[in-house]
């Protein structure tokens, strides 16, 4: 509740604070990025979508309502909606392309086998969340790539953290047993 809180009160001040809103945004760049790609399954999308949730977010700062919801939520449902908006504009049979999963910036340490051994484990865990229902995989998304606690999640899909839980128990059993 506490971390809930500090950052309502950091969005508060982000409108004047540019410290504060670097803090903002370098605490949910990466959780908002996980949460985009997992969806779109495509860097280059992910990469524009993150940004285009980032200057949303700046741009409507001062209209964000504490008493409403939790920042992480606005924050999310931007996101949401942004994801949204791009696979309209960029659909085309229906589905999203995916990406290579290779890493050109990868550390040159790292070798080729380990890039298509982590590759194939990436497409696996992204097939397999393909065959979740779209509530679940969206739980499973908040929760695991967006780092979001059962209270926000909870929150944001208009659910109870009750509901929450059993939904992701049950959802992890499925993979597991998709993924084996």
């Amino acid at each position: 509740m506490a971390d809930i809180e500090y950052y309502n009160d950091l969005a508060r001040r982000a409108t004047t604070d540019e410290e504060a809103f670097e803090e903002l945004y370098e605490h949910f760049f990466p959780r908002v990025y996980n949460f985009v790609y997992a969806r779109l399954k495509n860097s280059a999308d992910a990469d524009d979508v993150t940004s285009i949730t980032f200057m949303k977010m700046n741009e409507n700062l001062e209209r964000y309502n504490p008493a409403v919801a939790a920042f992480s939520t606005w924050l999310f449902r931007i996101a949401s909606n942004a994801i949204i908006d791009h696979t309209r504009r960029h659909e085309k049979s229906g589905e999203t392309e995916w990406d290579d999963f290779f890493d050109p910036a990868a550390p040159k340490y790292q070798e080729p086998e380990a890039q298509t051994l982590t590759a194939e484990g990436n497409h696996e865990l992204l097939t397999a969340l393909d065959t979740l229902s779209e509530r679940e995989r969206r739980i499973v998304e908040l929760k695991y790539f967006s780092e979001m606690d059962t209270r926000a999640i909870a929150e944001l899909m208009s659910m109870t953290e009750g509901n929450v839980r059993t939904t992701l128990h049950r959802t992890l059993a499925k993979l597991k047993k998709v993924l084996s």
